[in-house]
């Protein structure tokens, strides 16, 4: 039995799909043959790579005995979420360039970078790697990076110092 829109909202109907056919242990190729639908096209929408479309989603409602928009209800649900993902990283840059154990005791996307940009700064320049560093170059610049430096009293943390003189001092 398929599961609750409500349950699986925002998830790629790929993933549903997929789980559903392991589950039943049907093959891809099998369903494909079964309503009439290419194997690639089959394929691809497990791999989560494709969409699925209303003729789709009319032919596997039929298939799984659920209401035909059940995969279309499901699409639309991911890509509204998709969306607002994207939104959230336009507004809060951080948000997919730090690895979430920096940012343990916080919820990342809530982070206003500019009112707590030596935090941030501190932080990356303590705990990050190179990438999450030079991403965080890429945000602030150098510039803004030194300036912040400057006002941070102290750091327990060896890597910080390291860090400033590896990449910060460095890039000058």
């Amino acid at each position: 039995m398929l599961p609750e829109l409500e349950r699986i909202r925002g998830i790629h109907p790929g993933a549903i799909l997929k789980r559903e056919l392991k589950k039943r242990n049907v093959k891809a190729i099998a369903l494909a043959n079964e309503i009439k639908e290419h194997p690639q096209t089959i394929n691809a929408i497990t791999k989560e790579r494709r969409k699925i479309n209303p003729k789709l989603s009319y032919k596997l409602g039929n298939y799984f005995n659920v209401n035909h928009d059940y995969f279309m209800i499901i699409q639309a649900a991911y890509e509204v979420a998709s969306y607002q993902k994207s939104e959230r990283a336009m507004i809060n840059p951080l948000e997919g360039k730090f690895r979430d154990s920096i940012f343990w005791d916080t919820r990342i996307e809530l982070i206003d970078i500019e009112r707590n940009k030596r935090s941030v700064i501190q932080r990356i320049l303590e705990r990050g790697n190179s990438k999450e560093i030079k991403n965080l170059i890429k945000i602030y610049s150098l510039e803004t990076i030194k300036n912040e430096i400057k006002n941070i009293k102290y750091s327990f943390i060896p890597k910080y110092k390291d860090n400033i003189q590896k990449y910060i001092n460095q890039s000058a």
